[in-house]
């Protein structure tokens, strides 16, 4: 069963057991799953499918983000939901513990010494573990390496 089809089931058990945060979580990636094959006018694969749920997680992240600076916990809680359910379509990410290996064997690969070097490593990596873990979380290791 492809990713697509694993929304649509979800949708009706969410319909079904008239869970309305779940079933509007789904709706909004279908949309947004929709508006991009006919943006490209093609039906999308899985891989392009990831990449249109990792966008709308991003969104929610960054509107995640205001919430908290602006103190409304409400909006955040809600947000903090959505997220949860929209993560359980995405890919593992990777660990903490693989990730600092991995950001440690390419700065002794690059023979990067300073913080100023990051953004070398950071682009190295982020080819590489493309979809396994998060740009910012690559930046933050990197950093913490490279200035400690």
């Amino acid at each position: 069963m492809n990713l697509q089809q694993q929304l649509s089931e979800d949708m009706k058990a969410a319909m079904k057991g008239k869970d309305m945060k779940t079933l509007g979580v789904i709706r909004m990636a279908i949309a947004s799953i929709r508006n991009k094959a006919i943006e490209l006018n093609k039906e999308l694969e899985d891989a392009e499918v990831i990449a249109v749920i990792k966008a709308d997680a991003k969104k929610i992240k960054d509107a995640l983000e205001s919430f908290v600076a602006n103190a409304r916990e409400d909006l955040a809680e809600a947000a903090r939901e959505e997220l949860v359910i929209l993560e359980k379509y995405l890919p593992e990410q990777m660990s903490d513990k693989e990730l600092e290996e991995k950001v440690k064997a390419k700065i002794a690969e690059m023979g990067a010494k300073t913080s100023a070097e990051a953004g070398k490593i950071v682009g190295a990596l982020a080819k590489e573990l493309k979809g396994l873990v998060d740009g910012s979380r690559i930046k933050e290791m990197a950093e913490k390496f490279l200035n400690g």
